[in-house]
């Protein structure tokens, strides 16, 4: 397998935040240094926040994964981070203010593996979220990300005590041989057993991940997956397309430290392939498409935002790997992929005094908020309403992106006959996502993703 750049190909990128992190920049352009946390929100909604929080600890590393973590935590660290991340939920939440009301509608731990840390640090991590800043997790959606091995009954029955309503576990494969072939050391019998104490929890939703594309995957075994899956009657179900990338173990063992540029066409027939057949077996089996990846089961209660909502206006990320978005800035903290970078990452937050400036990010000024909402909107099975869109931004879409959108439609990715009133992907325009999803980047953010330095 190799990684896939090239403009045909269905699987170009994975757009679940825009713009990208690998556009962010130092923020060294404010008078007095990068900016203040209390000026960025001073003119804010703050009646209606997202709150992330960043876990930064797997038990392993997948070969697939390209996020922000790292294997084991030594000497104390989840100690020593959770100490961080009290002092930085201190002092965003005094830079909230307290001049209007601040409240959460929502709230997510993710990584990483939140349920790497023990039941008794869990604890902590809520008291964090409640005591600090202030989000009351028994009266809004909360959803956490867990792993076959840490899903234990402690640390669920600490998550469902202190309201979780939304489990996600990241199984990918249920055949072993495809686990191994990801890079992804676990065995079925230990999924379940994980599975039975999910749903022992009484946890209103769970959510079950599946990969395609898996190097030796056949349709038969997809469809073992999916059946496997289907058992547990999941609320929701996510089907990922495998992709291979820089710097991650896959990419490693395929092609030494980068992966090679260029079209791979039997695997992105392969993937297309996977993709239909497990769309259409969920469809048939009870289940409603939200997005190219995320499914719901139509009597399933819903949890919270649907899964590109998490990135709208207004959410506060804690944690050396989690966002925060205003409305014209989004802003983190440093982004790697090798495991010593990460590691130096790390280390810094955990000895971080100060809190009170944001460090990178990009601003979004009014044509890339056009191009955001229309790309997250697109990306729905729902599509976007033209009227909605004007009533935002005083424009029509369809002069904003004409090139754009011409060329979706003239590609067959759009559904014509939805009208001029509903802009939404037809089929094949959802199966393509990944690719259309790129073509919305403005080029001001293409070439800083370009030049991003991978480390």
């Amino acid at each position: 397998m190799t990684g896939t750049t090239d403009s045909t190909s269905p699987y170009r990128s994975y757009v679940y935040a825009y713009p990208h992190k690998t556009a962010y920049r130092p923020l060294d352009g404010h008078p007095s240094g990068r900016p203040p946390l209390s000026e960025l929100w001073a003119e804010e909604r703050k009646d209606a926040l997202s709150l992330y929080v960043h876990i930064p600890f797997c038990e392993i590393r997948c070969g697939f994964c390209n996020l922000f973590t790292r294997i084991g935590a030594p000497e104390e660290l989840t100690t020593r981070y959770l100490d961080a991340l009290d002092r930085q939920a201190t002092t965003v939440r005094d830079a909230l203010g307290d001049e209007e009301p601040v409240r959460f509608a929502a709230a997510a731990f993710g990584g990483g593996t939140p349920t790497f840390l023990t039941a008794g640090e869990l604890e902590r991590l809520c008291d964090i979220a409640e005591k600090r800043m202030g989000a009351g997790l028994r009266a809004v959606p909360l959803s956490v990300e867990t792993s076959p091995s840490t899903a234990t009954a402690d640390r669920l029955g600490v998550l469902a005590d202190r309201g979780t309503t939304r489990i996600s576990i990241g199984v990918q494969s249920f055949v072993d041989a495809e686990a191994r072939a990801a890079v992804r050391p676990q065995h079925r019998g230990e999924v379940e057993t994980a599975l039975g104490r999910i749903r022992d929890a009484r946890i209103p939703v769970l959510n079950i991940d599946l990969i395609y594309g898996i190097e030796g995957q056949t349709e038969a075994s997809w469809r073992t997956s999916l059946d496997a899956a289907l058992a547990w009657r999941p609320e929701e179900l996510y089907l990922y397309p495998l992709y291979v990338r820089p710097l991650t173990g896959l990419g490693r063992l395929g092609a030494g430290a980068e992966v090679p540029e260029g079209p791979d066409t039997a695997w992105d027939e392969q993937r297309l392939r996977l993709y239909r057949a497990g769309r259409d077996h969920l469809l048939a089996h009870g289940y409603e498409q939200v997005s190219m990846r995320m499914f719901r089961r139509t009597d399933a209660p819903h949890a919270g935002p649907d899964d590109y909502a998490c990135q709208t206006d207004g959410m506060i990320g804690l944690g050396c790997g989690a966002r925060s978005y205003t409305s014209s800035l989004h802003y983190s903290f440093d982004y790697a992929v090798e495991m010593r970078e990460i590691r130096g990452i790390i280390d810094g937050f955990t000895t971080t005094r100060d809190f009170s400036r944001a460090e990178v990010g990009r601003y979004v000024d009014d044509g890339e908020a056009r191009r955001r909402h229309l790309l997250q909107s697109l990306l729905q099975a729902e599509g976007m309403r033209s009227a909605g869109y004007r009533e935002r931004f005083g424009t029509d879409p369809f002069e904003d992106f004409r090139a754009e959108l011409e060329l979706f439609s003239a590609r067959g990715w759009l559904d014509a006959s939805a009208g001029p009133a509903l802009l939404r992907l037809s089929p094949e325009g959802l199966a393509h996502s990944d690719a259309l999803g790129p073509e919305l980047f403005s080029p001001a953010v293409r070439a800083a993703m370009a030049a991003y330095e991978a480390k």
